[in-house]
């Protein structure tokens, strides 16, 4: 559903607010080893991360990445969706057709459409902040 950097990216954040939420900076050697993704790759999404305003990058000897408690409650996953894949995931046909429209469906628009909008709702009212919740006690994890 979600490109393989957008589910990183969404792990990446997960982590990093969960780290921000006790007072921790992480690093990026860390992140990629707790999301289970190649460092180099994870540097290039924590850069469109942190480019897009989504986490906060702090250079030096003891910068890492951060969110402050302020944005982990006001992004939502549909803003990291947006900065890494697009709307492609609002608008495209379950089946990958071109010109699939309500017009024109394709077999499967009608109940693609009705999956779709849920997770529309789902990714615009759900907040990087409340998916942070227990990842430090053990409760969700990261890794596949």
């Amino acid at each position: 559903m979600f490109s393989k950097t957008c589910e990183y990216g969404i792990r990446a954040a997960i982590y990093i607010a969960s780290n921000s939420r006790e007072g921790k900076r992480v690093r990026l050697k860390d992140i990629a080893s707790k999301i289970d993704s190649p460092e180099a790759f994870t540097a290039k999404i924590l850069q469109l991360l942190a480019k897009n305003d989504i986490i906060d990058s702090v250079k030096g000897p003891t910068g890492g990445f951060e969110m402050n408690e302020k944005k982990m409650k006001s992004i939502m996953l549909n803003e990291i969706v947006l900065a890494i894949d697009g709307d492609k995931i609002y608008n495209g046909c379950g089946l990958g057709l071109k010109k699939c429209n309500a017009a024109k469906p394709c077999p499967v628009h009608n109940q693609f459409k009705v999956i779709r909008d849920e997770l529309k709702t789902m990714l615009t009212t759900t907040s990087i902040y409340t998916l942070s919740e227990g990842l430090s006690e053990g409760l969700i994890w990261l890794k596949r």
